[in-house]
């Protein structure tokens, strides 16, 4: 089992398990706004549940790589799309503000509920 902190919670779950996933299903709120329902449902084509990632997850493939290289986000940036990453050690997660989490803004850290 691995932890993940994120949004003032701690996590367990299995070693290989979907980020996005993991975190949807115990509260934890990797969309801003009306990305919530407006979002590729783990597709990876939308950008919307992008994250700044401490730990070790699972590298970069084509799609994430394609989606995070065109506007509104950056192929230089540190973010990573959670539907796209498994978990593969202990990591910390944070989300920043904007329709897709492109913002330089924290919305919320690994132990704060709000930035």
């Amino acid at each position: 089992m691995v932890k993940i902190q994120a949004q003032g919670k701690t996590i367990t779950c299995d070693r290989g398990a979907n980020l996005r996933q993991v975190l949807l299903k115990n509260g934890v709120d990797v969309y801003n706004g009306n990305a919530s329902i407006i979002n590729c449902r783990s597709i990876g084509t939308c950008g919307t549940c992008a994250v700044v990632i401490e730990g070790e997850v699972s590298p970069l493939q084509w799609r994430e790589k394609a989606r995070l290289s065109v506007p509104p986000h950056s192929s230089n940036s540190s973010k990573r799309l959670s539907c796209q990453v498994q978990v593969l050690g202990d990591i910390k997660v944070t989300k920043y503000n904007g329709f897709w989490g492109q913002g330089s803004e924290i919305v919320w850290t690994p132990d704060l509920k709000s930035g």
